[in-house]
């Protein structure tokens, strides 16, 4: 396996990463909200934007099969999350045939050195119930719960935040 910065030309395979795992949540939403976050996880632009807007990590196999992906953004993009002084972290994601195997862990662990090395005091993501072994993952490295934040995809969601 190799890490790298993501590309334009992998947007095709991004989604597919995305739907692959991310699908595993389907039975924990409703079909109303499920088709939200289908939505978002196949549309272009959340892509286009984070690989334009961001540091990209991916994940791939010898053959090039991506099968991890992870964005840190720049402090100076607020979102109604993330304040404008925070980088933050988007899309941790892994395959499921290759879960357990430290791959969200060392994307993550690449976000904050991009992070540091861009001279960012802080990290935020979020993260919800249905995530166990993110909020796990995050919890490992240093992030500390900052609030909870109001419900998305009817599930309870959490902020999260690392200073550097």
């Amino acid at each position: 396996m190799r890490y790298r910065k993501g590309q334009l030309n992998d947007l095709v395979r991004l989604k597919q990463l995305a739907m692959l795992s991310w699908n595993r949540y389907e039975k924990e939403l409703s079909p109303s909200n499920w088709k939200k976050l289908s939505v978002s996880l196949t549309h272009d632009n959340t892509y286009l934007t984070l690989i334009e807007h961001s540091d990209s990590m991916i994940c791939e196999t010898d053959d090039e099969r991506i099968i991890g992906m992870a964005f840190i953004v720049p402090s100076g993009n607020p979102t109604e999350i993330f304040d404008e002084t925070w980088s933050y972290i988007r899309f941790v994601t892994v395959h499921p045939e290759f879960a357990g195997q430290g791959i969200g862990r060392k994307l993550t662990e690449h976000c904050i050195e991009i992070a540091k090395h861009n001279n960012e005091k802080s990290i935020a993501l979020h993260t919800s119930v249905m995530m166990k072994e993110a909020i796990h993952l995050y919890e490992s490295l240093g992030f500390k719960v900052l609030l909870e934040i109001e419900p998305r995809l009817g599930k309870q969601y959490w902020l999260y935040i690392l200073h550097l």
